[in-house]
């Protein structure tokens, strides 16, 4: 054999293995040079600034504090009180619950993370301002668009990738610094005003936190909840799942403080953002304050802390078991911050909202997380969008109530910006209203005649009753689904049977989309979701999916 040939197998052989390993070096290039850009120092403790209250005013005199406590990706079926069969038990959001106001039809803005923070620190449609995609880290769709072939998914539909250039990078890609915030809203007021966890609304030209109204922030600069080889952490991959590859790929653990550099939080994350809530709280025990606690958790990458994992032996799919761990450390920490108020005399007269950011996520695998509703994170079936929506504040809401109208985040920003007695911008449309009158009966009007939701080729409206859904593709085709929402959910589509009730709807939600500004950065991909199988099952000749662009 000669050298010429000899040396053509082996570049054959070569090329043929980076093709196979093709995902796998991608994803190295990605650790590497995100591990070359960061550096994370040892722990840091947070020093949290402590005042008085301007006025001298005891605390049953002073308007109420307002606590914020966001969920990233908890599904419906995720806490025990909506649960038919709930991943674990939660009796402090539960608790939370019976001693407030439950909102049975509460809606995140979007199916995804980013656009409902930025509804609820604007108190509008963030497609109003061009905040109509999410931003995804450097890199994340080269590698995903590398993950999708096709090959292991043959009946899901073709995915479509944008050709149009991003000019904004990840940092900043966010909320404009015109948008007037809920902290800018109630520092205005006097009030104190802390963020602690994720942002994801920019980094950069005046969009980060602490720039954006609040007095102190620690951000979630990186999402592990803990090192990668700490023996107290427990971790569980999907290599079904390109998300959670990329990832693994990508993150570190760290935080940072008012923009300074990264740092180690000091223990397993969702545990660190309580043990910092709770000093906030005891900081500021004297004077008013915003706390806007944004946990990761039970967002991918799943990682609990041992303790909890050894909690739940019972459950025996071991990605179950480490989520259900993941979410029985959100719940502990909303108990802990409901403790720290009332030690500290102020639970009484302080309003805390708890939500999420959007429904739980089909790639995590777990068939019934958003059960009994149709859908994941990534659309706005039900499931996507449908969240738990709490308000707990003894002086004015009454407890144990149920209130059933359909309502959004950006009405946090309204309800709490009037429990602080702050005016709402007036130089904008503002989409969000206080819901204290309508939960007391002052107002027996309901607080929205539609409400509607976009991402690209995803589009929705609904109204009391009716909700229309679209997934109109780019150059594709267009379908449209009509539900009753107070008769068979979303199992029946009756678009064929109720052509004026669709007629109307798809005319709010043309006129709607007509008034919204032009997304500030292109979306990256456009992809069919199976609405009813999570990404461990296999899609199905009868499945039904829907198109997200982002």
């Amino acid at each position: 054999m000669s050298w010429v040939l000899r040396i053509g197998i082996a570049l054959a052989l070569v090329a043929s293995a980076a093709w196979i390993l093709r995902v796998d070096i991608v994803l190295f290039g990605v650790s590497r040079a995100i591990g070359d850009q960061s550096t994370v120092g040892p722990n840091r403790p947070v020093s949290w600034s402590t005042g008085e209250d301007q006025q001298g005013r005891a605390v049953s005199e002073r308007p109420p504090n307002v606590v914020l406590i966001l969920a990233d990706d908890l599904g419906w079926n995720d806490i025990s009180m909506n649960g038919l069969n709930p991943t674990t038990q939660t009796p402090n959001i539960d608790a939370l619950a019976a001693e407030g106001v439950t909102f049975a039809q509460g809606y995140a803005a979007n199916g995804t993370c980013a656009p409902s923070r930025a509804a609820l620190m604007s108190g509008r449609y963030g497609t109003r301002f061009g905040f109509e995609f999410t931003p995804t880290p450097p890199g994340m769709m080269s590698a995903l668009r590398l993950m999708d072939d096709g090959g292991e998914r043959p009946l899901r539909p073709v995915s479509a990738f944008n050709s149009v250039d991003n000019e904004l990078s990840y940092d900043e890609m966010g909320m404009p610094p015109t948008e007037i915030t809920l902290a800018e809203l109630l520092s205005e007021q006097g009030y104190h005003t802390v963020h602690i966890g994720k942002w994801h609304l920019g980094r950069e030209n005046g969009m980060a936190a602490h720039d954006q109204g609040f007095d102190e922030s620690l951000l979630m600069s990186s999402a592990l909840y803990g090192l990668r080889d700490d023996e107290e952490v427990i971790q569980a991959r999907q290599d079904f799942d390109p998300i959670d590859r990329f990832l693994w790929a990508a993150l570190r653990f760290a935080a940072s403080f008012n923009g300074g550099p990264d740092f180690e939080p000091a223990k397993y994350l969702t545990d660190y953002y309580t043990d910092e809530a709770v000093r906030v709280i005891e900081a500021n025990k004297d004077r008013p304050f915003f706390l806007y606690l944004a946990h990761w958790a039970p967002h991918t990458p799943l990682q609990a802390s041992r303790e909890d994992y050894d909690a739940l032996s019972h459950i025996e799919l071991h990605r179950e078991r480490v989520y259900a761990a993941m979410i029985r450390s959100l719940d502990r920490g909303v108990g802990r911050v409901m403790d720290a108020l009332k030690a500290n005399g102020l639970d009484e007269n302080t309003l805390v909202m708890f939500t999420s950011d959007n429904g739980g996520a089909g790639y995590i695998g777990l068939p019934d997380v958003n059960a009994p509703y149709r859908g994941w994170k990534i659309t706005l079936f039900e499931g996507g969008i449908r969240v738990p929506f709490l308000a707990r504040w003894p002086a004015q809401l009454p407890a144990g109530v149920t209130y059933d109208a359909p309502v959004h985040h950006f009405d946090m920003y309204a309800t709490a910006a009037a429990a602080g007695s702050a005016q709402l911008p007036s130089d904008r449309i503002m989409d969000g209203v206080d819901l204290t009158p309508h939960i007391t009966g002052i107002d027996t009007s309901t607080p929205h005649d539609y409400l509607f939701f976009s991402s690209g080729a995803a589009q929705a409206v609904r109204d009391a009753r009716w909700k229309l859904m679209v997934s109109a593709p780019q150059g594709g085709q267009r379908e449209e689904w009509l539900f009753d929402l107070n008769a068979d959910g979303e199992g029946k589509d009756l678009l064929a049977d109720n052509p004026e009730i669709a007629a109307r709807l798809r005319s709010a939600l043309a006129k709607h989309i007509g008034e919204q500004a032009k997304s500030r950065w292109p979306w990256g991909a456009t992809t069919a979701i199976n609405v009813d199988r999570d990404l461990a099952q296999p899609d199905q000749p009868e499945d039904e999916f829907a198109y997200w662009s982002n």
